[in-house]
């Protein structure tokens, strides 16, 4: 019997001898195309990690002055910022110590906290030292007439305010020529340094004072009884406290002109402080204790410290 011939469409024993022998010839080759990609995307990756590390070493630290937990809610001690030049605020005592509603604020808050006050470190602060304390972790809070402002943001997150100030004017005894703002022009205004308080005349309200320089709200007060100044300008808080001291011979004009909010200076990022220490003011205000610290330490004539809670800004 004579089997039938194969089909045309079968392949030929040769010709898929040869197609094998061609597929093993090509393997090599194929192997070798694919072990050169493999060595290239394993260079491609290893460049980027060390571009990454180099960019993540020239990066600067963040120096928080101890190992401890960022937050001042993990803190058994605190180390808080504040002025030392304002009375009724906060001022340095024959002692030594420092007194005054700032102080009491930071002690009630670190207290809530549950920080006992043997374990506070109060330090004094410039006003232009209070951001680099903070991202320097020299301090672990600023309580210091610390207005709220959008630049101090994008480098604090600030809890708060514990109080909104309204910026006043303070003159001598007697003055009748400055009954507002624009009654300062072409008067000499103190200028302190680091202090925006000046800026809200000259700048934002293009009065044509003339500045005259000044370290600190203490030597404006000198300067304005020695008449080296015509006036003062700052929040009410801050001239209620200067125009109380002793031998002023000063009063305050009752001229408010903005909203001054002060607010806990904490360092960037501390969210979880900044809602826990929102709590505790609000707290503040709703016993009366906060009522009960600004009439103890504010009690010029004519000046009445709120004592409603303050609206505050979010933590961020």
């Amino acid at each position: 019997m004579r089997w039938p011939s194969p089909p045309s469409s079968w392949p030929e024993s040769g010709r898929a001898c040869r197609n094998t022998a061609d597929l093993r010839e090509r393997e090599p080759t194929v192997h070798a195309a694919r072990s050169k990609s493999t060595l290239v995307a394993t260079a491609v990756l290893a460049g980027l990690a060390v571009l990454i590390l180099v960019a993540a070493l020239a990066l600067p630290p963040l120096v928080y002055g101890d190992d401890g937990p960022s937050s001042v809610t993990g803190k058994d001690k605190l180390v808080i910022g504040v002025r030392d030049d304002l009375p009724g605020l906060s001022l340095r005592a024959k002692d030594g110590s420092l007194k005054g509603f700032d102080v009491d604020v930071a002690t009630y808050v670190a207290g809530r906290l549950g920080v006992a006050s043997d374990d506070l470190t109060f330090q004094a602060l410039a006003p232009n030292e209070r951001e680099s304390a903070l991202s320097q972790g020299k301090v672990d809070m600023v309580v210091a007439a610390y207005t709220i402002t959008h630049e101090r943001k994008e480098q604090v997150t600030f809890a708060g305010p514990y109080y909104v100030a309204h910026q006043d004017i303070l003159v001598r005894q007697g003055e009748k020529s400055v009954r507002n703002v624009q009654d300062l022009r072409g008067k000499r205004l103190c200028q302190v340094a680091g202090s925006d308080s000046w800026r809200h005349v000259a700048e934002e309200r293009r009065v044509a004072a003339s500045l005259v320089p000044a370290r600190s709200y203490g030597e404006c007060l000198k300067a304005l009884a020695g008449g080296r100044v015509d006036a003062v300008s700052t929040d009410d808080l801050v001239l209620a406290g200067l125009a109380a001291a002793a031998g002023s011979r000063t009063t305050m004009v009752n001229a408010p002109f903005s909203d001054e909010r002060y607010g806990i200076g904490l360092r960037k990022g501390d969210v979880e402080g900044c809602h826990a220490a929102n709590r505790i003011l609000a707290g503040m205000y709703q016993n009366g204790a906060a009522e009960t610290l600004l009439d103890q330490w504010f009690t010029t004539p004519g000046f009445e410290a709120a004592s409603t809670v303050p609206r505050f800004e979010g933590c961020a």
